[in-house]
């Protein structure tokens, strides 16, 4: 019995993802290839997050996503393969190249027809949805990109999401730099403020949970 969550050796964290992580071929592969040609490697989620997000989905019975901040397209990935047949992921990311990894394994998958990808700003993206009357529409939004625009991505999704629908926002510990108030860069003191102003925010239902690098849940109500 722990009355806070243990820490994890490199021993124990293999246990976890062996046991702990059902995850496709397609995916594992991106995951490797991701690993092994990306300089910035590290903005790709955990495994466990992702397998930790799909039983979200699954859970929710989600049909509609949003996601702000795409990469290699690993958690988009996941999230499609939780979907039914006809659900839909908006994907929101600026690069082609890196986006370029994603389709191919999005193929490999065979999810591709489940993901939207919308290569624009991502809050050019949900303000057009918004725009064309997509408000309270969305089952599910996750939020993983540049970390001072983190408070509009977060207002437009509780926009676009429907009553009881879930917001999951990465890197809220942001490798513990949170908590080192020698740090006060745009990125920390953004993730800061947000974290203040969601636990704060009575329009949700919300909890910070230690998993990757602190993924925050928000339920709205």
């Amino acid at each position: 019995m722990s009355n806070r969550t243990i820490n994890l050796t490199d021993k124990l964290y293999d246990y976890l993802i062996e046991n702990g992580v059902r995850e496709s071929d397609a995916a594992r592969e991106l995951r490797a290839v991701t690993r092994a040609t990306i300089e910035r490697h590290q903005m790709q989620i955990a495994p466990e997050q992702g397998a930790f997000m799909a039983i979200l989905i699954r859970l929710m019975g989600a049909k509609r996503t949003l996601e702000v901040g795409t990469f290699t397209g690993y958690s988009a990935l996941v999230v499609a393969e939780a979907l039914p047949d006809d659900g839909k992921v908006i994907a929101c990311d600026v690069s082609a190249e890196w986006t370029s990894i994603a389709r191919e394994y999005w193929e490999k998958a065979g999810i591709a027809h489940k993901i939207d990808l919308r290569l624009a700003p991502a809050l050019e993206t949900l303000n057009q949805l918004l725009a064309d009357g997509e408000s309270d529409s969305f089952d599910f939004a996750f939020i993983d990109a540049d970390k001072s625009n983190y408070d509009g991505y977060y207002e437009c999704c509780l926009k676009l999401l429907r009553t009881g629908g879930l917001i999951a926002i990465d890197n809220v510990l942001w490798n513990g730099a949170v908590v080192n108030d020698a740090l006060q860069d745009d990125d920390t003191t953004a993730i800061r403020a947000l974290n203040r102003k969601v636990i704060a925010d009575d329009r949700v239902d919300t909890t910070l949970t230690p998993i990757g690098d602190g993924l925050t849940l928000a339920i709205k109500r």
